[in-house]
């Protein structure tokens, strides 16, 4: 099956400062394709260029097999930034015929409201709006020309939990629909549960890219223990795979009662000692040093 999105050495450089270098992917049909990383980690960059508003220093993006011209691709594309002004004194319903009539096709109004599930705010001034009622009108708004592939950049920042998951459960109906979906996130969570590729951006790279739960296959075996303020003797170094982050060390094992029974024979203090299935958090700290939360 032919690739949606083709990206080929894409570059995109400010001054002396690289803030996309040389990223190569490709976004499969009906797919949810996730752009991971830190707040500077290029994927905004990324994806403005992937949509036509950032014209790349240098490299190759195709849709469809074709070169990009932004012009012709508006009516196959639908875009949620990170920050989006709407008119002021419009309802919801008003908002929605707005943006409808700037495009040569869209879905019925009807339609968008169920979809989006916007049926108790329709008539509401899109001021008035709770911070999760904006962003499904504002995926409401990227879905009004019925595009094959919807852009959605950060699209659950600054929501409380319970908003964003509710908002995942809509992006999961989104993509039965046959859409797909280009996200760029810095929560891993969002990313394992909504993404079936990703490519994780650090300083304007992709270090690591896959389907979730190869990628964790690929860099973990089995639990992942997590101790504080320790070093292990050197017999243990060299039977248990580890790395240190952030003055924390973490050991991955495939036998957790053997390990903490060699870590109290060594008598290491296991302090704040916690047991974990691995995640893409501790695959960003395992392939950076840092925490996510810490290289925003």
């Amino acid at each position: 099956m032919q690739p949606v999105i083709t990206v080929r050495h894409l570059v995109k450089r400010y001054a002396q400062m690289t803030a996309v270098d040389h990223i190569s992917f490709q976004v499969a049909e009906g797919t949810c394709f996730g752009l991971l990383g830190p707040n500077g980690a290029g994927k905004t960059t990324t994806i403005e260029m992937l949509e036509g508003i950032l014209r790349p220093t240098s490299g190759d993006i195709h849709y469809f097999g074709q070169p990009l011209k932004a012009r012709a691709i508006y009516q196959d594309i639908g875009i949620q930034f990170q920050q989006t002004a709407l008119p002021d004194y419009l309802t919801v319903r008003e908002t929605l015929r707005l943006f409808a009539s700037f495009y040569e096709r869209s879905l019925a109004l009807d339609e968008l409201v169920a979809l989006c599930h916007l049926h108790d705010v329709v008539n509401r001034d899109a001021r008035r709006l709770s911070g999760g009622q904006r962003q499904r009108l504002l995926l409401a708004l990227a879905l009004v020309n019925d595009p094959r592939v919807v852009f959605l950049d950060e699209p659950t920042t600054g929501l409380d939990p319970q908003a964003r998951r509710q908002f995942w459960d809509l992006l999961q109906q989104i993509k039965a629909r046959g859409k797909t979906i280009v996200l760029t996130t810095h929560y891993m969570d969002e990313a394992e549960t909504l993404c079936d590729h990703i490519a994780i951006m650090d300083q304007g790279q992709i270090i690591a890219e896959g389907a979730p739960q190869a990628l964790l296959a690929e860099h973990f075996s089995g639990a992942l223990v997590g101790l504080n303020d320790v070093v292990l003797p050197d017999d243990m170094r060299q039977r248990y795979a580890s790395y240190l982050s952030q003055g924390r060390l973490y050991i991955q094992t495939q036998q957790v009662e053997v390990l903490l029974a060699d870590l109290l024979a060594a008598r290491v203090p296991l302090s704040q000692l916690q047991v974990q299935t691995p995640t893409l958090d501790d695959l960003f700290i395992k392939l950076t040093g840092n925490p996510l939360q810490e290289a925003n």
